[in-house]
């Protein structure tokens, strides 16, 4: 939705083809790729197997996953080739490549930080699709910034959330290697270079200061809150909670204001 501000889309088959695409099969390659290399994590995370957070396979669905992922990514990018053009096979290939240094081989650049923060750049493929799907022009340069720095600080809270269960499982992140409360201030440090972006570059002054209200609140936590103390699962649930609601308010937020499409 980031790049279509205040476009009327809802009539093209394409934008709706790729609401689809975004919120399964995209999932089911990233996501499934992730749980076949996790099931040992998984299996120690309390987190799992729930609705909120994630399900748990039997080694029988992940030995099914590879089957379902190559399926459903073949059957879209046939869809998405006579749409767009050859040029979607350079994104799909993006795409699996991303996947694959993730987690690939063991531990991939999942278990290697910094690095498993920056793969999280490949989330900008998105805004690439979007654009081609619904042939408007690229987003400008702060945008895919932004976009960037929101998915590092987005991957760095949940290894925050999945601390534990990594160390025991022998995983090696950025919030392992920094401990909770250097990876809270990393997290603020992010927001809040998210907030100063928004204001200068875009003018969206609502959303640079929920940023940087965000930002404060994980200095109050690293700092008089929780601290060192892990999250319990309720603590967890509530946060992942609301983080949902933000996103889902999120959606109408920036096709309406648009100023994430372009530069006021």
């Amino acid at each position: 939705m980031l790049p279509l501000g205040q476009r009327y889309v809802w009539n093209r088959p394409a934008f709706w083809l790729g609401i689809i695409y975004v919120c399964l099969p995209l999932g089911l390659l990233i996501y499934g790729a992730n749980d076949i290399v996790d099931a040992e994590n998984d299996r120690r995370n309390p987190r799992k197997d729930t609705f909120l957070f994630g399900a748990r396979g039997t080694p029988a669905q992940l030995a099914m996953l590879p089957t379902w992922i190559a399926a459903v990514q073949a059957s879209f990018a046939v869809i998405f080739l006579m749409l767009i053009g050859p040029k979607v096979l350079l994104w799909f290939g993006l795409l699996i490549f991303a996947t694959l240094i993730y987690n690939w081989p063991p531990p991939g650049l999942k278990g290697r930080p910094p690095c498993d923060l920056l793969n999280q750049l490949g989330y900008l493929l998105v805004f690439v699709l979007s654009c081609w799907l619904n042939r408007v022009p690229s987003p400008p340069w702060p945008t895919f910034v932004f976009g960037a720095l929101f998915a590092m600080h987005s991957l760095l809270f949940g290894e925050i959330m999945d601390l534990e269960p990594d160390r025991l499982a022998g995983r090696r992140t950025t919030a392992g290697l920094l401990g909770l409360v250097p990876s809270k201030f990393l997290a603020a440090g992010f927001l809040a270079i998210e907030s100063t972006l928004i204001a200068i570059c875009v003018r969206d002054f609502y959303l640079a200061g929920f940023l940087i209200l965000s930002a404060g609140a994980f200095v109050l936590d690293a700092t008089l809150l929780w601290r060192e103390r892990l999250y319990n699962a309720a603590e967890m649930r509530l946060f992942l909670l609301a983080w949902n609601a933000v996103a889902l308010v999120s959606i109408p937020w920036v096709w309406f204001t648009a100023t994430l499409a372009r530069l006021p």
